[in-house]
């Protein structure tokens, strides 16, 4: 070969290393009480951290799923065929109990840290199957609310049998749930919804539903909680793929959305031709039906975010510590230093309150007011903030690769692509904000909650203390509050962040998160704006991935 295309200064694959290993997960995990599992979340993370991790994530993305309504003969087959990788993707995700562990019998101790943990993980290695897994986690606590049909479906929903195909679902190992809701005319506004449900008149509480929706995600799940009116007003239905009989119900796939990202997760728009289903709580309250449900969505929207913070991160540092430029590494680059300290800041911010999150939820669960106060709060306010900044993250990590980076064998241009999702998908940013308002003037025990959540670390840092002023003040007043709605979740977010770096953090994590993001009350415009004193040699090296020499 022409000396002309010898291969220098490139930079070796990331693989090998322990997606895993990453300080401010671990300890998180430990502190919210799931440090008996960690053993297994390195398994995961060795397996995250391999070529064929790696492979899966990418055929699955370059293989998009193919909608066939009809079959060779002319009849509705309404199927959609996926790549073999998503289907392994999906089947590892289910063995592992990330789309139900929590609701099984003798789940554990903190069971949903435990799962989001391995959802944080799993997601960098493809995040687009995580949408159905994350749909069959929420379902179960919405189902409750039919006590019959729990009792017959959540054993499924909670399997660790993952068996793809259109069969009735009672005759199934396993199943995978997805949420059937957006219409064209309302899109989050749910209450404009046009479906309509009619009582079929039987015993079994069946209704027939016929309307359209315009975003239903992962349509070849099993069954669907779907949003219709009924008699009553807006209520709550759980619709089948296929009927009791074998015969397939009358949901029809339309067609696939062609979507900015998220390409190995179908999303499709369905008409709803006279489609039985069955009732899920009381006509007329099909919102509150499925609030848990979708607080548990944003939950995992949270978790997606900061581990596609924490992926961009660990790239951008690889990428620096063995690629050279002007005569020297580019982790050398004391301008270079300061971006990727501070893409590692925000990250560590990210993972330190959704894992805060999903300690919330546990003891939500059981029984704890003031947790389920803190999260009614912050949850809402996280989903913002933290979604939010997940494509200017990615934006920038891509960048610290250059013309590398744009290329899509680096893997970031996927990762950029699928980084709005987060913020869009379960309530866009307004929606996500003005419902943290909603939660502040409801249920005023969510503001005293997350303030006594700030104040626990009172006294610790000047800058902090200030920021938690600044947010009394923000909250208590009451002019002009909508059009500061944004302003607001920001604020509360950015406190709740600095509260749990100063208490559990690594001090110069914290130092850095409180002079770059509390100081004046506001966030820099580009990353890369640390102060000089910063350490950024240790947040680079908890970023670092530890990848094993060659031989």
């Amino acid at each position: 070969m022409s000396a002309t295309h010898e291969v220098t200064n490139q930079v070796p694959p990331l693989l090998g290393h322990d997606v895993a290993e990453d300080p401010a997960l671990l300890e998180a995990l430990r502190r919210e009480g799931g440090g008996h599992a960690e053993g297994a979340l390195r398994e995961l993370g060795r397996f995250a951290g391999t070529e064929r991790a790696e492979e899966l994530g990418r055929l699955a993305n370059v293989h998009r799923p193919v909608l066939h309504t009809h079959d060779r003969y002319g009849y509705r087959i309404d199927e959609v065929e996926y790549h073999p990788a998503w289907h392994d993707l999906m089947g590892r995700a289910v063995a592992g109990g990330l789309h139900a562990a929590p609701w099984r019998d003798g789940a554990g101790a903190a069971a949903h840290v435990v799962r989001a943990a391995a959802f944080y993980v799993t997601s960098q290695v493809e995040a687009g199957h995580c949408c159905p897994i994350s749909m069959t986690y929420a379902v179960v606590p919405a189902l409750r609310h039919n006590p019959e049909l729990a009792r017959r479906y959540e054993p499924l929903l909670a399997s660790e049998h993952y068996e793809p195909g259109l069969r009735p679902p009672l005759g199934k190992r396993g199943l995978v749930a997805g949420m059937s809701m957006t219409e064209k005319q309302g899109g989050s506004d749910v209450r404009a919804n046009s479906t309509r449900a009619e009582p079929v008149g039987d015993e079994a509480g069946a209704y027939r539903i016929t309307g359209h929706k315009w975003f239903t995600s992962a349509p070849m799940s099993d069954v669907f909680l779907c949003l219709a009116q009924a008699p009553g007003g807006l209520s709550c239905f759980l619709v089948p793929r296929v009927l009791p009989d074998g015969a397939r119900n009358g949901v029809r796939l339309m067609r696939l959305k062609d979507k900015l990202g998220n390409h190995s997760n179908a999303s499709a728009e369905v008409e709803y031709e006279g489609a039985v289903g069955w009732l899920v709580g009381e006509e007329g309250r099909g919102v509150r039906t499925i609030v848990e449900m979708v607080n548990l969505t944003r939950m995992d929207c949270v978790l997606v975010a900061a581990a596609g913070m924490r992926l961009g991160t660990t790239r951008a540092v690889h990428h620096a510590v063995h690629r050279r430029a002007f005569g020297a590494r580019l982790v050398d680059a004391p301008l270079m230093r300061n971006v990727l300290a501070d893409l590692a800041v925000e990250a560590e911010a990210a993972t330190v309150l959704a894992m805060r999150l999903a300690g919330a939820t546990d003891r939500a669960v059981a029984g704890d007011a003031g947790e389920e106060a803190l999260r009614r709060l912050a949850l809402p306010v996280a989903k913002y903030w933290v979604c939010k900044r997940a494509p200017a993250h990615a934006a920038e990590a891509l960048e610290c690769l250059g013309g590398n980076g744009y290329v899509e064998d680096s893997g970031m241009p996927r990762l950029y692509r699928e980084a709005p999702v987060t913020s869009v998908w379960e309530g866009s940013g307004n929606v996500t904000a003005l419902d943290g308002l909603r939660a502040m003037a409801r249920e005023p025990e969510s503001v005293e909650a997350v303030l006594t959540e700030v104040d626990a670390a009172a006294g610790a840092d000047r800058r902090l203390d200030a920021a938690a002023r600044r947010l009394r003040v923000e909250l208590g007043r009451r002019e002009g509050l909508e059009a500061r709605a944004r302003r607001v979740a920001q604020a509360v977010v950015l406190a709740l962040q600095g509260s749990l770096l100063v208490r559990f953090g690594h001090p110069a994590v914290a130092d850095a998160f409180c002079g770059s993001r509390l100081e004046d009350g506001v966030v820099g415009y580009a990353f890369g704006t640390l102060g000089e004193s910063v350490a950024t040699d240790v947040l680079i090296e908890r970023a670092r991935p530890v990848v094993p020499a060659a031989g």
